[in-house]
């Protein structure tokens, strides 16, 4: 691959990712401060935060529907059209809802249009990210998957920086007041000129050369395929399995350490919400550094290896992060997040995309990755938050739910990762291109 092809495949997939990622923390940045005060108004705080939590939660839960219909598009129609579709639909929703009333103007009406808003975004993102993560991984040398996959990893800390800068620099920016007021809309409306960009980039890149040759030797063939959900549950149910599993350990603890901390650190640890912003946006910058060194060290020592002693060591860190969070010192703070985001999840997450995208076979590789992807992020990633507010409550403000929270999706995902057995889809299908050669 010449390297004005290589840095448009790898710009092509990390921009679109950031921005994804950038519309989709927005609404995590502000849910415990704006929507559970303006737009789910009760009568019980503590309702008001859960239900503002849920909507987060619920675009989490439409995601394997957005990823099943996205996935189908891309397997049979091209990952370059879906791409420009679930980026479309990202941007119109994000900004909808940066422009709703409050609950004080129009009653129900709003909470009910802010959720309609988070299942667009929750179908867009959903069929997003496998599209992302194929553009770089069919693109890729052989012996650089596990760098070129890293990259659609990089939108995750890379939209969380964008997002939560913009609402650090609002609120530095503008009274207190002013911001609550109509300042935290600024960043949803921006949203549509960040599409407006990465639309442009992903308008230049062809189809990858998976996709291309599946093309030639279907139409060689002559033959009808079925649809990628059958062939999905006939053939790969236990790689669906184990990439739902796969995916807890990478989702769970992340919203714990990014969104749940934001308003746990401002309601229990006496901290500001700029702090938090800016703790979280600065140990991110080293996150996203670390992403594709750890993605690069998993095409010389094995994505398995490395994906169990990053699961291993959130396991063993379920306890120790909620004992130096809770020492209310703001330096402390800070170290818990780093360790947790810069230390222990960027072996996790750098390599979860390639090792998914290895397991299928290219006719089904979009929609199987996406299913297991967003099937595990719907079950431990969206909730997290609500199920570690709900716990905090129910145990009188104790922590240690929450740590057994986190080291269960470790346990589970470490669980599945051991089933691995044998040659994977990937190297099934480079084997047998090297005898046909």
């Amino acid at each position: 691959m010449d390297k004005k092809l290589r840095a448009k495949v790898l710009s092509a997939s990390l921009i679109g990712s950031s921005i994804e990622w950038f519309d989709f923390f927005l609404y995590a940045a502000v849910a415990s401060i704006i929507f559970n005060t303006q737009f789910f108004v009760t009568d019980d705080q503590f309702l008001s935060t859960i239900l503002a939590y849920f909507g987060l939660a619920l675009s989490f839960f439409i995601r394997p529907l957005g990823g099943v219909i996205f996935a189908h598009i891309g397997d049979r129609v091209g990952r370059k059209k879906t791409l420009i579709i679930t980026l479309s639909m990202m941007g119109l929703a994000t900004a909808g809802i940066g422009l709703l009333p409050t609950y004080a103007s129009i009653g129900v009406a709003v909470p009910l249009l802010l959720l309609l808003f988070r299942l667009i975004q929750g179908l867009g993102i959903g069929g997003e990210w496998g599209g992302a993560l194929l553009l770089a991984t069919e693109y890729a040398p052989k012996k650089q998957r596990g760098l070129f996959g890293s990259f659609p990893q990089m939108g995750i800390p890379i939209g969380l920086v964008l997002a939560y800068g913009f609402f650090f620099l609002l609120t530095w920016a503008m009274p207190e007041e002013t911001f609550l007021a109509w300042g935290w809309r600024i960043p949803f409306i921006f949203s549509l000129l960040l599409v407006v960009i990465g639309l442009l980039i992903r308008k230049g890149l062809d189809e990858t050369p998976a996709f291309q040759e599946m093309q030639r030797e279907a139409a060689k063939k002559n033959e009808v395929r079925q649809l990628p959900i059958v062939e999905i549950f006939k053939k790969h149910p236990k790689e669906v399995l184990i990439t739902s599993g796969a995916k807890f350990v990478e989702t769970g603890p992340f919203y714990i350490f990014t969104t749940f901390i934001v308003g746990y650190g401002v309601a229990t640890l006496d901290v500001s919400f700029e702090f938090m912003m800016l703790s979280i946006m600065a140990v991110s910058v080293g996150t996203t550094i670390m992403i594709p060194i750890m993605g690069s060290l998993s095409d010389k020592i094995g994505r398995r290896k490395m994906f169990l002693v990053g699961a291993v060591a959130m396991l063993i860190y379920g306890f120790p992060y909620f004992y130096i969070v809770n020492t209310h010192e703001p330096a402390l703070v800070i170290l818990a997040t780093f360790l947790g985001l810069v230390v222990i999840w960027p072996p996790i997450t750098a390599i979860l995309g390639t090792m998914f995208s290895e397991s299928f076979s290219k006719e089904v590789r979009y929609t199987g990755v996406t299913l297991g992807y967003q099937i595990g992020a719907a079950v431990a990633g969206g909730s997290a938050p609500l199920i570690a507010e709900f716990l905090m409550n129910q145990f009188n403000g104790s922590s240690i739910p929450v740590s057994l929270y986190i080291i269960m999706t470790a346990i589970v995902s470490i669980v599945a990762v051991m089933a691995i057995r044998g040659e994977n889809a990937q190297d099934r299908e480079d084997r047998l291109k090297n005898i046909e050669a």
